[in-house]
C-alpha cells in the first residue's frame, strides 16, 4: 500500500541513477575535484578531526514513545499497542519489535530529554539538520531550502576532503535541508540519486557501470578532446576558466577508473551474507553504503529514509514495515562498525525531525510532536549503555534539564573535532557561529 506524507508526497519516491538532485547545490565530478583543490576552512577544536559522521535521518518523525522511550505504565491511549523488552544493559528497555538492536544497547546512547517547539515537517527538518530554527520567510517547498548550512556542509567546509573521496555524501537522495546555504556550492553534498538496494546500482558520473570498459572511456576522452579543439578555436578560447575545467575533467577521468573510487561505491563486492544481514531493502543497503563510504574516508554521510509519518495505522506500519528494516539495518551497522574497529572514529546519530504525539489519535496513528523526542547515538566518543534525561509519565515532555537541536549539533561537532564556537561569514560579512549557542552534552561522552 502506498503511504503518503501529510503534505501529499509519496513514500516511494522515484529514484533515478545519477548525481545532482538540486541544480547548483550538488556537485558534478569536475566541481568536486575543483573544491578539493581549494582547501578547507580550519575550525578544528580538539584534535579529533579523524572522526566521521553518519546521520540516519528518519524523515517524517520516528514514534519514539513506541520504540526508544516507552511508557508501559501509562493509560492505553498513551502507551499504545507495543511492549518493551530488556536490553543487554540493565535498566534500559526498548520496543520488543527491535530485538536485535536491544542486544546492542551497550554500544548505544539514548538522549531522552530532547525537545524543540516546532511540529511542522519543513521547519523542524531544517532545525534538526542545521541546528538552527528557520527565520521568518522560510519556504519548505524550495529544494534546497536552507537558511543556514546543513551539518554535513559545515563538516565539509571546516574539515575538507580526505584523499579522492568527497567529504559529504547524501544517499539515496538529498534531503531538501541538507544544502550549504551561504557556504555556497563548494560545501554542497555529493548526491547519490540511486537506491543502493537496486540490482543495477551504480553512480555513473563517478563510477562507470561494469559494462563500460576502458576502451569506451578512451573513446569518450578522444571525443571530448576533439570538441575542445573546436571550441578553443572560437570564443571559448578567451575564457580563462577553460584550462582549469579541462584539468579537472582530466582528473575526473582518472578518478572514474581509480581502484579507490570503485572500492568505495561498489556495494556489490560485499559478501552476500553481510548484505542479507543489513537487509535487502533501501534502509539496510544505505546503512551498508554509509559504512563503506566512511571506511573510504568520507567525513559525513546523511541517509534520508522515508516515510515515518505515521498518522494512520501507526502500530501495523511500524511492526510490519518500518521497524524490521530499522532493526536489521541499524543493528548491523553498529555491529559492523565495531567489528571493523571503525566505531571510535565514526559517530552515528539516528534522528527524525520530531517525535509523535503521546496520545494515539482516532486513526490508530500518532501526529507530529516537537515537545518530546529521543535521539540515538553510537561511537565517535559517545559512551555506550547510556541514557541521558527522561520524559514524564505519559511521554509528553522532558522532566528537568532539556536538550535541543543546537546542543545536539554542538555535541556532534565536538566529537568531530570542530569548534562549536567557530564562525563563518555570510557573503555580506555577517558572522554566524556553526552552532546557535548550543552546549556540548557531556553526559553522553566518554
Amino acid at each position: 500500500m502506498l503511504r503518503r506524507f501529510c503534505d501529499g508526497l509519496s513514500r516511494r519516491n522515484a529514484l533515478r541513477i545519477g548525481l545532482a538532485a538540486a541544480p547548483g547545490f550538488s556537485l558534478t565530478l569536475n566541481e568536486l575535484l575543483s573544491r578539493q583543490a581549494s582547501g578547507a576552512e580550519s575550525g578544528s577544536a580538539n584534535g579529533r578531526d579523524n572522526v566521521s559522521l553518519i546521520i540516519l535521518f528518519l524523515k517524517g518523525g520516528l514514534s519514539t514513545i513506541d520504540t526508544l522511550d516507552m511508557k508501559p505504565q501509562a493509560p492505553i491511549e498513551f502507551r499504545g499497542d507495543f511492549d518493551p523488552i530488556a536490553t543487554n544493559v540493565a535498566g534500559i528497555e526498548i520496543c520488543s519489535h527491535l530485538p536485535r538492536l536491544a542486544r546492542q544497547a551497550d554500544k548505544l546512547a539514548l538522549l531522552r530529554n530532547f525537545t524543540h517547539t516546532d511540529s511542522n515537517h519543513g521547519p523542524a527538518d531544517h532545525w534538526m539538520l542545521t541546528g538552527y530554527a528557520p527565520r521568518a520567510g522560510f519556504n519548505p517547498n524550495l529544494k534546497p531550502n536552507n537558511q543556514y548550512p546543513s551539518l554535513g556542509s559545515i563538516v565539509s567546509r571546516t574539515l575538507g576532503p580526505r584523499g579522492s573521496v568527497p567529504p559529504y555524501v547524501c544517499l539515496p537522495r538529498m534531503h531538501s535541508s541538507c544544502g550549504p546555504s551561504y557556504l555556497g556550492p563548494t560545501a554542497a553534498p555529493f548526491v547519490v540519486e540511486a537506491d543502493p538496494n537496486a540490482p543495477d546500482f551504480s553512480v555513473p558520473d563517478l563510477l562507470p557501470p561494469i559494462t563500460v570498459d576502458s576502451s569506451r572511456l578512451d573513446s569518450r576522452r578522444e571525443l571530448l578532446t576533439t570538441v575542445d579543439r573546436f571550441t578553443r578555436s572560437g570564443e571559448a578560447k578567451a575564457n580563462a576558466a577553460a584550462l582549469s575545467t579541462s584539468t579537472f575533467r582530466e582528473n575526473a577521468f582518472s578518478l572514474m577508473v581509480s581502484p579507490q573510487t570503485k572500492a568505495a561505491f561498489d556495494i556489490a563486492s560485499e559478501p552476500d551474507a553481510l548484505r542479507q544481514e543489513y537487509g535487502r531493502h533501501s534502509l539496510g543497503q544505505s546503512c551498508l553504503m554509509a559504512r563503506r563510504l566512511v571506511e573510504a574516508g568520507v567525513r559525513c554521510v546523511t541517509i534520508d529514509h522515508t516515510n515515518w509519518d505515521t498518522h494512520y495505522d501507526n502500530f501495523n506500519v511500524l511492526k510490519n514495515d518500518l521497524l524490521p528494516h530499522l532493526d536489521s539495518g541499524l543493528t548491523t551497522l553498529v555491529r559492523d562498525l565495531h567489528d571493523r574497529g571503525l566505531n571510535e572514529r565514526t559517530l552515528l546519530v539516528v534522528m527524525g525531525e520530531f517525535g509523535r504525539t503521546p496520545r494515539v489519535n482516532k486513526d490508530a496513528g500518532r501526529d507530529h510532536w516537537g515537545p518530546s523526542n529521543c535521539i540515538l547515538l553510537s561511537g565517535g566518543g559517545v559512551r555506550g549503555g547510556t541514557v541521558v534525561g527522561e520524559t514524564n509519565a505519559r511521554g509528553e515532555k522532558p522532566v528537568g534539564e532539556t536538550t535541543g537541536p543546537a546542543d545536539l549539533a554542538a555535541t556532534m561537532f565536538h566529537c568531530l573535532g570542530i569548534d562549536p564556537e567557530h564562525e563563518f561569514h555570510t557573503p555580506e560579512g555577517r558572522p554566524v557561529k556553526v552552532t546557535n549557542n548550543g552546549r556540548v552534552i557531556r553526559e553522553l561522552l566518554v
